[in-house]
């Protein structure tokens, strides 16, 4: 497989922007040109949340939208006349945007990413690949675009290729990244079904980890990359895995069912996960995990080591077990097993995607183009509390 990246000839700065950049070469994907009419009629293609939770993207037939959570409004749209795009990878809170074409009548092809700069309204840069792009994952210093089979990763500043990864077939495009500037982390599933593969760049260090028996469905890193949830094809197990030495340190349970797992994510303070699967509950466990940086001559995860020790606190709630929990190693893993603290329902209709807000509340964003945002009891847990409800797409303009 193999990439060309459209001239370029400069550096730029994510975050901000040069007006010396390059604009993309002319041909199929050029650049977005936009459309002043009137209509907003629109279908939701995808939503995905920006690296810290505070934003989230919404692709659309005719363009992205950008919402803010906390308050919950429209920060901006961009209608444009040739279709929508299926990816629209944020950074941060900043005017770049990585976009790749899909949804209904898009005329942008699904083999092409466009970095995408806000602030001039054009182009500045194209990645084109022989295959169809999965997934688009940033960060201030890295581009990664994710094929079904490799995974490519970009120097930001020059759009250098650093780095090719193999891997078993990956149609969901999944692949995480770390956001602290002191750790730079990779996650993607590994060459054999069940394995991830995890990067440590600034450690030049691969850890491969066995997490499941079943392929991945679905992971997480902290913010730090030191550590990462899974869940796989079967949905029923999420497990919690340090990434320096692979160590499993927990291991929660969704159901009992299989599941189809829409998303994981980590609170910052490393105390919480949540889960969200078609059966159509958002999960909320108690985490008590500790890592122990081991390597005193590592300076790249040393500060984020320390921290996450002093955050986990033991005196939040405890997620609950089986009452013959006491009986582990005689009856069946099952009756051993960890289950929620706190649930949010919600329809299963649509696919659901939850993140951590402040002070213990949850963002939930549906593709029905609805957005929630509970409260759950951080000792007492249970239902969670609905705080704010928000329809972002009208309901007749969302896929059934």
């Amino acid at each position: 497989m193999s990439s060309t990246i459209s001239n370029p000839q400069r550096n730029f700065q994510p975050g901000g922007y040069d007006s010396r950049n390059n604009t993309c070469t002319s041909g199929s994907f050029g650049t977005p040109k936009p459309d002043f009419g009137d209509s907003d009629e629109a279908e939701l293609v995808s939503v995905s949340w920006n690296q810290d939770y505070s934003c989230f993207a919404a692709g659309t037939s005719h363009g992205f939208r950008i919402y803010n959570c906390e308050p919950f409004k429209e920060t901006f749209r961009r209608k444009l006349k040739d279709g929508g795009f299926k990816i629209v990878e944020m950074l941060f809170r900043s005017n770049i945007l990585a976009l790749v074409g899909g949804g209904p009548n898009s005329q942008y092809p699904s083999n092409k990413v466009l970095i995408w700069d806000d602030h001039q309204s054009r182009c500045i840069s194209e990645f084109s690949f022989r295959s169809e792009i999965h997934a688009v994952k940033l960060r201030r210093d890295l581009i990664v675009v994710v094929l079904e089979h490799k995974i490519y990763v970009y120097n930001f500043m020059d759009l250098r290729l650093l780095h090719q990864i193999e891997n078993v077939a990956n149609p969901r495009g999944l692949c995480c990244l770390s956001h602290h500037m002191n750790t730079s982390v990779l996650a993607c599933p590994g060459i054999r079904r069940g394995e991830v593969r995890v990067e440590h760049f600034g450690l030049k260090m691969v850890q491969i980890i066995s997490a499941h028996d079943s392929n991945i469905a679905c992971m997480t890193l902290t913010l730090d990359g030191l550590l990462l949830a899974t869940a796989s094809t079967k949905g029923t197990l999420i497990r919690i895995f340090n990434t320096m030495d692979g160590t499993r340190l927990q291991e929660v349970r969704r159901g009992v069912d299989r599941a189809d797992i829409y998303s994981i994510a980590l609170s910052p303070n490393v105390q919480w996960l949540a889960v969200s699967s078609d059966k159509g509950t958002v999960h909320i466990f108690s985490l008590r995990v500790r890592v122990i940086r081991e390597d005193s001559h590592s300076t790249e995860h040393e500060s984020s080591s320390n921290s996450l020790q002093s955050l986990v606190s033991p005196a939040t709630g405890v997620n609950p077990g089986s009452s013959l929990s006491f009986l582990r190693g005689v009856l069946p893993k099952y009756f051993s097993s960890e289950w929620s603290f706190a649930q949010f329902h919600v329809q299963e209709v649509t696919p659901f995607f939850a993140a951590f807000g402040a002070q213990n509340t949850i963002a939930i964003i549906g593709m029905d183009g609805s957005f929630y945002r509970c409260n759950f009891d951080p000792v007492n847990g249970g239902e969670m509390t609905q705080l704010e409800y928000k329809r972002f797409l009208k309901p007749d303009s969302c896929p059934r």
